[in-house]
């Protein structure tokens, strides 16, 4: 599948990707060179981190609810949604100076926190996008500011 996915990129100016091992392994399935940028790792879970939302929804259910509803709150002592948007907010300011083609390997997280920005949407709809793995999303810059081109998911059965 990576090397379907890697051929049909096309030109890649920059390639940045996730701190994350499983992020780096699949930069280097596409055959990207990519440079490691902390601020692409993803949403900070704090003591959630390991475990599934539906084991800390069986456990904290308010929480959960409370994490999932209000983009200020981190229950679980990591980061809100909220600190996620302004995490990312700055790298999407420096990529749209820059106009190499750029491909990104992140996580769903990122993925959304880049969209909500994108396409100014409220921090509130962050939970309203599905990002599949290895999906592929467009973001272009243009003079009015960034603009979701497309969202793109794997076929089935690759």
């Amino acid at each position: 599948m990576a090397c379907e996915m890697a051929s049909q990129l096309g030109r890649v100016d920059v390639a940045w990707t996730s701190p994350a091992l499983r992020a780096r392994q699949t930069a280097a399935a596409l055959q990207l060179d990519a440079e490691v940028v902390p601020r692409l790792g993803d949403i900070a879970l704090g003591r959630w981190a390991g475990h599934s939302l539906e084991e800390i929804a069986a456990v904290e259910p308010e929480a959960v609810r409370a994490w999932t509803s209000d983009p200020d709150a981190a229950p679980h002592g990591g980061e809100s949604v909220i600190d996620l948007l302004s995490r990312i907010q700055p790298w999407l300011a420096d990529a749209a100076g820059d106009d190499r083609r750029a491909v990104a390997v992140t996580h769903a997280s990122v993925i959304r926190a880049a969209i909500i920005l994108a396409i100014d949407a409220k921090p509130v709809s962050f939970w309203r996008i599905d990002v599949a793995p290895l999906c592929r999303v467009e973001l272009r810059m243009n003079a009015g500011g960034w603009r979701l081109r497309s969202i793109e998911r794997p076929a089935r059965g690759s």
